[in-house]
């Protein structure tokens, strides 16, 4: 029995689009060839190994040449399709990043503690973060990818703000676990002046007591994403 193969696959989706599923349909080894960007000896050969194990029938009048997709063809390109279908559309439940924890600034503790965001937390997160932000250091360029890609999920939508001064950008935030115990939200800023290789994560409590973590320990964040790929 042949083993569907790459171009066997390439082939049959080919003959799929000319509308052979249910009609014999004229083709040519050479324009097939072409289209699956394959020699027209290859064509041929892929057209005979088909029809020899039943997945397409030909038709031959003089050197015309019709060729239509049998049940069997159907089944099984049916069964390549389902697979697919179900492996693009399902996304991870969570994104995964490693680190390091890191100093900050000091600066997010004055953010967490305006009210122009505090209320929008409490309303939004269900509580007023603990007065800082916990810095990450990502360890490698499959976490900073991670992190670019959370911006394609959806995100709990902290507006930014005016206080008659100055404005304030917005928070974007993503329900997260740290080492897989502590409830908290990793943070993309609108202004920020890390670059993308560190993460911010707040929480209801101080994360660095809550894990028994300190400055230069290592860390797992797990943000959970919706069971949907982004559009």
């Amino acid at each position: 029995m042949l083993e569907l193969k790459l171009q066997h696959i390439l082939t049959l989706a080919e003959l799929f689009a000319k509308g052979a599923r249910y009609n014999f349909v004229p083709i040519t080894t050479s324009s097939l060839g072409k289209s699956i960007h394959r020699s027209q000896q290859a064509a041929s050969k892929h057209l005979l190994e088909l029809e020899s194990d039943g997945y397409i029938e030909r038709l031959r009048s003089g050197k015309r040449v019709s060729v239509r997709i049998t049940t069997k063809g159907h089944v099984e390109m049916s069964k390549i399709f389902s697979v697919l279908k179900s492996s693009l559309e399902t996304s991870p439940s969570f994104v995964e990043f490693k680190g390091t924890i890191v100093s900050g600034m000091g600066e997010g503790a004055y953010y967490m503690s305006m009210k122009g965001y505090a209320r929008q937390f409490k309303s939004k997160l269900g509580y007023v973060p603990f007065p800082g932000t916990l810095n990450v250091k990502l360890k490698d360029k499959e976490f900073i990818e991670a992190k670019r890609s959370l911006d394609a999920y959806p995100a709990i939508m902290v507006s930014g703000f005016s206080d008659g001064k100055r404005s304030y950008g917005w928070v974007k935030c993503y329900p997260a676990r740290v080492n897989n115990s502590v409830e908290a939200a990793l943070i993309l800023l609108e202004r920020t002046h890390h670059d993308d290789s560190v993460i911010e994560l707040i929480s209801k409590e101080n994360i660095k007591k809550m894990t028994k973590l300190a400055t230069g320990s290592q860390i797992t964040i797990r943000v959970r994403v919706p069971s949907k790929p982004p559009q």
